[in-house]
């Protein structure tokens, strides 16, 4: 996420002004999480010391007139204690409609879970049974308009002023207000999704994407990679696409698209320059959305699919140094992740440093 604090994050930058090389080899190590075990994370109510999600599938159908998702989030999961009979979830502004357990993940039955009192901040704990042997878990949901990691927008909101549009912003603890989840950091996961949408409206997500609506009528998805929560990222509107390089494209609705395209030409680039600082891009393809004018963010660094504001597009490419932050997160961040939110700088301050190396690469002092 690009921030405005520039000189605390050049003050973090100096501290490590010394590692360009050190930077480069934590970059590149292999994406093995810390054990959640290790990990004391004061934002999340998850017993992810006990057990840790291994793997998240979402099945949701979105409906713009009652501001919801609604379906039911599978979680597999990893016993790290193995006497462990529950598994504590964070949740936020979510209508909890029943759980099950699994073995397999194909047989369920019903299982017992409670909600927990509300903290105003962090939302409330879901405690779902863990029977002996079960390895997943499904939560059957709905959000709430009120939902602080999603926005409904009203066509005249969107560029296109026609249809509506929906966007998440997960980070830093609103996934578990669209999600219920294990909401830290410290816990990484793999996803799939079947998203349904209304008529004529296209999903895209932070994964791997299909280019049409699957046999049940639904958008499907996929992120092989473990990824923390906060990455998780989806988007609904009058979407299209245009490709900008063999790994690089960009979303945006119809009335943005032909300007975004122009505007961001220069993207695989600027991928290849970063891969020869900083290793090997790890996470396919490289795509932007651009957002409708209320993003409230310059960028948001979602895995395979940045999301950016419309305002960065002048005609004259001149603010994509937003990109470079962006895709420098790709590795700092995405790859490399602070553990609590209490150590936030390690993505931002890290972030900033390679992101001035990438910029002068490509550009010059």
């Amino acid at each position: 996420m690009f921030v405005s604090c520039v000189a605390t994050l050049r003050r973090a930058a100096a501290a490590v002004s010394a590692t360009a090389a050190t930077a480069a080899a934590l970059i590149v190590l292999p994406m093995n999480p810390v054990l959640a075990g290790d990990v004391v994370d004061t934002h999340s109510f998850a017993n992810s010391s006990e057990v840790r999600t291994t793997h998240v599938a979402l099945d949701l159908a979105v409906d713009f007139a009652k501001k919801e998702l609604a379906g039911h989030v599978d979680l597999t999961l990893e016993r790290l204690k193995p006497d462990a009979d529950r598994v504590v979830l964070d949740t936020r502004a979510l209508e909890i409609l029943g759980a099950d357990a699994s073995a397999d993940g194909k047989t369920w039955a019903k299982t017992s879970f409670a909600l927990g009192a509300l903290d105003p901040v962090l939302g409330r704990p879901l405690t779902v049974s863990l029977p002996a042997g079960a390895t997943h878990v499904r939560v059957r949901y709905h959000s709430r308009p009120e939902a602080s990691g999603l926005q409904w927008l009203k066509p005249a909101q969107t560029a296109g002023k026609k249809l509506p549009f929906l966007f998440s912003q997960s980070q830093a603890i609103h996934a578990r207000s669209w999600i219920p989840l294990q909401d830290s950091p410290a816990v990484r996961a793999t996803y799939d999704a079947h998203i349904r949408t209304p008529k004529g409206l296209r999903a895209v997500m932070s994964a791997e994407m299909s280019e049409g609506l699957d046999a049940t009528g639904r958008w499907a998805f996929t992120m092989p990679q473990p990824i923390p929560s906060y990455l998780i990222a989806l988007a609904v509107g009058d979407i299209g696409f245009q490709a900008m390089g063999p790994r690089t494209g960009v979303y945006a609705e119809a009335a943005t698209l032909k300007a975004a395209a122009y505007e961001f030409a220069e993207t695989e680039k600027t991928l290849e320059v970063c891969e020869k600082l900083f290793g090997p891009y790890r996470w396919g393809r490289y795509d932007l959305l651009v957002l409708p004018p209320s993003f409230p963010y310059g960028g948001m660094e979602n895995p395979r699919l940045t999301f950016v504001t419309p305002t960065v597009i002048t005609g004259d490419r001149r603010l994509v140094s937003l990109i470079a932050h962006e895709l420098a997160h790709s590795w700092s961040g995405n790859l490399v992740t602070n553990a609590t939110w209490e150590d936030f700088w390690l993505n931002e301050g890290f972030t900033e440093y390679l992101t001035y190396r990438l910029t002068e690469a490509q550009f010059g002092k």
